[in-house]
């Protein structure tokens, strides 16, 4: 199997939300995705496509879960249980561990994690996909998909 790293410019909240979907379409468990942006690079719109992929009956719900750290919804009539993760307001390594990270990981579950760079060393031990996003300019957005496995 090889890596390789793919880049989508979207050009709206749309297209993004729509570059999700087809991500969580293909999705099938066990996937720890790590989303890295500034503020306002479209991670939250990213993420309500990739439960939109993966058929959460609450796909249009999901917000960016600063205040409380985890949300949950599942996906594909219950077998996908989805952990959106914020890590922006976590401080510490062992604050983000104290989360049950290592719990959420499991072959039925797509984990993805917002601010995934405050909190990379958790995750050097983690088969990750990483998602990297840019501005381009007020609506377009550079999307870096690495750690892509192709077989």
């Amino acid at each position: 199997m090889k890596e390789k790293n793919v880049e989508i410019v979207t050009h709206s909240a749309a297209e993004t939300v729509e570059l999700g979907r087809k991500i969580g379409s293909v999705l099938r468990g066990g996937e720890v995705i790590a989303l890295i942006g500034d503020l306002g690079t479209g991670k939250t719109h990213l993420i309500k496509g990739i439960a939109l992929g993966l058929e959460a009956r609450d796909a249009q719900q999901v917000t960016s879960p600063t205040f409380v750290l985890v949300s949950e919804y599942l996906g594909r009539g219950g077998t996908i249980c989805i952990y959106h993760i914020d890590a922006y307001r976590i401080e510490t390594l062992a604050e983000f561990q104290a989360l049950g990270f290592d719990e959420y990981c499991r072959p039925d579950s797509v984990v993805l994690v917002e601010w995934a760079d405050k909190i990379m060393p958790v995750l050097q031990g983690v088969e990750t996909i990483e998602l990297r996003l840019e501005h381009i300019s007020k609506n377009r957005r550079k999307i870096t998909i690495q750690n892509v496995r192709l077989s």
